[in-house]
C-alpha cells in the first residue's frame, strides 16, 4: 500500500450506514451562518452515486415548492454528520437521472421490503392442530 492509499483511507469515516440508489435519505448537513452552525436536513432520492474510497459522492434530488432541486454530497465529507435512511427504493438503474422528466406520482420510486437483521431471524408461526378452518 502506498502512501496515497494510506491517507485516503484515513480520511474515509467508520461508520457510513448502506444505502442505494433510489433510497430515500435524510443527510443531516452543518451549515455556517456567521459564527453560528446549526444542523440543517436534506430529504429525497438518492440518484447517482459515484467515487470510491474517500472521494465517493451521492447526489439527493427533492422537490421544493414544485421545483425540482439536487445537491450532490461528498459520504465522508465533515459536513456530512449523518444520513439517514428512510425508504429503500426498488430500482433496475445505476443512474436516476430519468426522474428529472418525471412529475407528481410518476416520479415516485417504487418500495423495496426492508431486509433487517429482525426479519431475517422471525419464523412464521405453525398453525395450532386443534384449530377449526373455515
Amino acid at each position: 500500500m502506498n502512501q496515497l492509499e494510506r491517507i485516503q483511507r484515513s480520511l474515509t469515516k467508520k461508520t457510513v450506514p448502506h444505502f442505494e440508489i433510489g433510497d430515500t435519505v435524510r443527510v443531516h448537513v452543518k451549515v455556517v451562518e456567521g459564527e453560528k452552525e446549526r444542523i440543517q436536513v436534506y430529504e429525497g432520492t438518492v440518484i447517482a452515486r459515484k467515487g470510491s474510497l474517500n472521494t465517493e459522492m451521492f447526489t439527493v434530488r427533492k422537490l421544493s415548492y414544485g421545483v425540482g432541486v439536487e445537491r450532490i454530497f461528498p459520504v465522508h465529507s465533515p459536513i456530512v454528520s449523518k444520513i439517514d435512511v428512510v425508504r429503500q427504493g426498488r430500482v433496475r438503474r445505476a443512474k436516476l437521472y430519468y426522474l428529472r422528466g418525471k412529475k407528481g406520482r410518476f416520479a415516485k420510486v417504487e418500495e423495496r421490503e426492508f431486509v433487517g437483521e429482525s426479519k431475517s431471524s422471525a419464523q412464521p408461526a405453525a398453525p395450532e392442530e386443534g384449530a377449526a378452518t373455515a
